[in-house]
């Protein structure tokens, strides 16, 4: 159906108005933590896809890292396997982290691979296995209350943290017309399969490769105020004193401080971006407004 006068002015003028940003970002990296609402609502997954394909196609080279923790919860319970949590993190035995390497390195990954495939571009599935991707080390919780003398060390089991990354991996890939896509799991010095969380394998993919940005898709609109109000822009120092006067706490701490470690080591900028908008990452780069919170280490935001 042929586009209306102004709906093609409007397009124009949409296509004039990113030029800017285009320009400024050809050539370089993006790394893209993909969660929440967008893996599981249809037209949101498919805009996504689109969003990945359009970038590669104007010569900016995405990476996709993806989660998955409700899918291999879904699978879990089927198995009738429970699930135990220490701080937020799941308790992974053996017999779990071969749910968890199925549903990531398997089921997931390879939907979004496939979705990106279906969408006009070239997509590769990684674990950190592949390669040797992902070097991991194991994590040991810490545990303390008033009433214990001292703290408590607690073994959740094949639970990693990123020790290094093998960048040869990821230079091949974005130096080609392929656009790689993550499962977190990465493999420790015994050859053993470690569960790592996907904001951090994110965040450090993002600074070994120095990447432009680090986008982290979530369920909320950007970081707000005690107001309820979005923070559009954001310095680090002004992170900072939002995590000291409690603005930002609980559960989010953890995302913050993966993305304020990327920003600190060289990464450009951070975008704590709403998922549940279509095309939100092409908003966040190619627009003036935005759909998120944009973190940086400038002084003026």
């Amino acid at each position: 159906m042929p586009l209306s006068r102004d709906s093609a002015m409007n397009t124009a003028n949409v296509l004039s108005a990113a030029l800017p940003y285009l320009q400024r970002f050809v050539g370089k990296t993006i790394v893209v933590k993909y969660g929440g609402n967008a893996m599981t609502d249809e037209t949101l997954k498919n805009s996504f896809a689109r969003d990945m394909v359009m970038l590669k196609f104007v010569g900016i080279n995405p990476i996709v890292v993806h989660g998955g923790g409700p899918q291999i919860g879904d699978l879990l319970t089927k198995l009738n396997i429970q699930s135990e949590f220490v701080n937020g993190m799941r308790v992974t035995t053996s017999e779990t982290m071969d749910v968890v390497e199925m549903v990531l390195g398997g089921l997931v990954n390879k939907s979004i691979v496939n979705l990106i495939n279906q969408n006009g571009g070239k997509a590769i599935g990684l674990t950190g296995k592949d390669g040797q991707l992902l070097h991991a080390r194991k994590l040991h919780v810490t545990k303390s209350s008033p009433d214990m003398l001292k703290t408590e060390i607690i073994d959740i089991g094949h639970v990693g943290e990123v020790a290094s990354i093998n960048t040869s991996v990821l230079d091949m890939l974005t130096n080609s017309d392929f656009i790689p896509v993550i499962a977190p799991i990465g493999v420790g010095e015994d050859g053993e399969s470690y569960n790592i969380n996907a904001d951090l394998v994110a965040g450090k993919v993002a600074e070994v490769l120095r990447a432009e940005k680090l986008i982290l898709l979530t369920n909320i609109a950007g970081l707000m105020d005690k107001e309820g109000k979005v923070l559009t822009g954001l310095s680090t120092k002004q992170v900072d004193d939002l995590i000291a006067d409690g603005t930002i706490y609980g559960g989010m701490l953890p995302k913050i401080q993966c993305v304020l470690d990327a920003v600190h080591a060289g990464v450009n900028s951070a975008h704590i971006i709403d998922g549940r908008v279509a095309h939100s990452t092409l908003l966040e780069l190619f627009t003036d407004e935005g759909v998120g919170t944009l973190i940086t280490n400038r002084r003026n935001g």
